[in-house]
């Protein structure tokens, strides 16, 4: 093995949060065997390995992480025809949203939705990123992954990812199994299809032309920005991991008892057997947070009440406490329980994180 893991490297850097401590070793990871030696060297060294992609979507503790954290470094991007279809293929380190804009530069369609969203392709699978209707799992073709238990490298075809509403098999029953390092992606020329009213409402500018994937992706990033969700350095606001909270996805009764009581138009969107997917922002304004709502060091974006922000100084104590507040509040308002989109890292055991992780009582 010729990898030499550097000790206490401060993690709050590298994190769009801007929050946690340092690994206790710290590696970063530019080909598939750097993540076999890295296996390995935790493995002889009997210490846990993290795995850290682009940290956008993560809680880090502020006590740091013990053993090993890589970083995934894998870069490279390669677009091959295929037919009527173009296959991408990207490592796990390479940024997302320039691929996703190269992708729109070529006229392909079936990611421009997802513009502007922070980190990297290697994240994409594990939350089954998505956003303004569209999401990875309907592009993947597969991912390949090393396998911590058999020691090699392999390749699990998209339908085969137990992908689900911003989840997958790698975020759950096999989170600690396989490091992703390497995603495919089966895109097309297209029309692209938009149902996201904010997106819409941006694109009737645009009245009277077939509309194209930069048309949307244009439309993307500009709503992002409203909300506070692309990255700015200039921008307290961006200092979050996105959306802190998925919207819930409830049984249609629960969004009519909702409706009834607060006697005004609710936000939902149908969700297939009975079930509507309600707004997590909503939920929370309503429920006494809005946006710029602040407690310390820590707040509401004053641009979208669904991102947690570090206003200076902020600890992962802070964030989890504050979203405590938020989810027991959503809770006693409306029955409806939140959950949590970032992992939370380092805090194994912690309170505040079983209790945000609960889905009801």
């Amino acid at each position: 093995m010729a990898i030499q893991p550097a000790a206490g490297v401060p993690l709050a850097p590298l994190t769009t949060l801007g929050i946690g401590g340092a690994a206790q070793w710290f590696l970063r990871a530019t080909t598939p065997e750097d993540v076999a030696d890295a296996h390995e060297w935790s493995a002889r060294a009997g210490l846990p390995l993290f795995i850290l992609g682009g940290g956008s979507n993560v809680v880090i503790a502020d006590a740091g992480i013990p053993g090993l954290v890589v970083t995934m470094a894998i870069g490279g991007t390669e677009f091959r025809r295929s037919g009527d279809e173009t296959i991408v293929s990207a490592g796990a380190g390479a940024r997302w949203d320039p691929l996703v804009r190269e992708a729109v530069d070529r006229g392909l369609a079936g990611l421009e939705c997802l513009s502007g969203i922070p980190g990297s392709v290697g994240g994409t699978p594990i939350q089954n990123v998505g956003a303004y209707g569209q999401d990875v799992s309907s592009v993947i073709q597969d991912v390949t992954v090393f396998d911590r238990e058999s020691r090699e490298l392999l390749v699990i075809a998209g339908a085969d990812c137990g992908f689900g509403y911003r989840t997958s098999r790698f975020k759950h029953r096999d989170a600690s199994r396989f490091v992703v390092c390497r995603v495919t992606f089966r895109l097309r020329q297209g029309v692209p299809t938009v149902t996201y009213p904010d997106v819409v409402k941006l694109l009737q500018q645009k009245a009277g032309r077939t509309l194209t994937v930069g048309d949307v992706r244009e439309a993307v990033l500009t709503t992002r920005r409203l909300k506070g969700m692309v990255l700015d350095p200039s921008d307290p606001d961006t200092r979050s991991v996105g959306s802190f909270f998925t919207n819930p996805v409830v049984e249609a009764g629960i969004h009519a008892r909702v409706a009834s009581a607060s006697g005004e138009s609710v936000p939902g969107f149908a969700a297939g057997a009975g079930q509507v997917k309600m707004s997590a922002a909503w939920l929370i304004e309503r429920a006494g947070y809005a946006r710029g709502h602040h407690a310390g060091r820590v707040g509401l974006s004053s641009k979208h009440p669904l991102a947690i922000v570090n206003r200076g100084g902020g600890t992962a104590r802070d964030v989890l406490d504050f979203a405590s507040q938020i989810k027991r509040a959503v809770v006693d308002r409306f029955g409806i329980w939140l959950v949590p989109e970032p992992v939370f890292v380092g805090l194994d055991g912690d309170p505040a994180v079983s209790y945000l992780g609960q889905k009801g009582s």
